[in-house]
């Protein structure tokens, strides 16, 4: 048994493809040569075309392995700009410590656990910082050197770890041990950043 022709579709406009000439060709092969895209896209993935096998033609058709799309993550906000930490002038350091410059306020951290510390520490630079002050000294004590005593000095090292972190970036310009008048070894100058 013979299968039917194909009935023609007669209501699509028939169209006659035109080959190129070798002038149109060699013309069309130039500019395409010169052609740059505008972005390069991921190229898109191809489907699995299930070959057509008269064997299995008629079994169950096989599911054609789908990839999952991976969602596209958003841009992570932009992180505020944090000014970097600059030294206190020679200038500035001099009047401190010849009295002629007036240190605004004092905090004394002695006897305080690091997490009160850092606590206390912060309110007072946001308190300075609001109110306008210039400089102020933070008294971390010098701590005991050697014997079993060797970690009382914690705050004298964690402050200006403290100090360079990014939250306290933008409450401070800078910090530099304090003069032997002021607390020498166990204290720090702080110049607090002026409010906008």
């Amino acid at each position: 048994m013979k299968r039917p022709a194909p009935i023609p579709d007669l209501s699509a406009p028939s169209r006659r493809k035109r080959a190129l000439s070798e002038e149109e060709r060699a013309l069309w092969e130039s500019v395409a040569k010169q052609v740059k895209p505008l972005r390069k896209k991921p190229a898109a993935p191809k489907a699995h075309a299930v070959a057509a096998d008269p064997a299995t033609h008629h079994a169950a058709a096989k599911p054609i392995p789908v990839k999952p799309v991976t969602s596209i993550k958003a841009a992570p906000a932009p992180r505020p700009h944090v000014p970097p930490l600059a030294p206190i002038g020679r200038r500035d350091r001099a009047k401190l410590s010849r009295g002629r410059q007036e240190i605004d306020a004092r905090l004394d951290l002695h006897g305080m656990t690091q997490m009160r510390a850092h606590r206390v520490l912060f309110a007072f630079l946001q308190r300075a910082h609001s109110d306008g002050l210039t400089f102020v000294l933070v008294i971390t004590g010098k701590g005991k050197v050697g014997g079993l005593e060797s970690e009382r000095g914690v705050l004298r090292r964690q402050v200006p770890e403290w100090l360079s972190l990014p939250e306290f970036r933008s409450l401070v310009v800078g910090f530099e041990e304090a003069h032997i008048g002021h607390g020498g070894e166990g204290a720090l100058y702080v110049r607090v950043r002026r409010a906008r």
